[in-house]
């Protein structure tokens, strides 16, 4: 991995599905079992950095989503969210 893109994993601003497109090749690659232990080790830490995006993003995305509703008009404005009920 050339050290932008491992600056821009390790920053999380890769956007979701460029992680999720990389996060699948590093699966794919492990699986193939044609890897010394070296290079296993190396994607198993890419791949822990592009699940914590993947999963910062959906945290972001679930968020927004809650703090969606509908007024009287059925327009769609931004309300406040209690996240103490997580």
């Amino acid at each position: 991995m050339s050290k932008t893109a491992r600056a821009d994993t390790a920053k999380g601003s890769l956007p979701f599905e460029e992680a999720l497109k990389k996060l699948e090749g590093v699966v794919e690659a492990m699986e193939s079992e044609e890897l010394p232990l070296e290079a296993l080790l190396a994607r198993y830490e890419e791949g822990t950095r592009l699940v914590k995006i993947c999963q910062e993003k959906l945290a972001e995305a679930e968020l927004k989503i809650r703090q969606l509703e509908k007024n009287a008009a059925g327009e769609m404005k931004l309300k406040p969210v209690d996240l103490s009920e997580e």
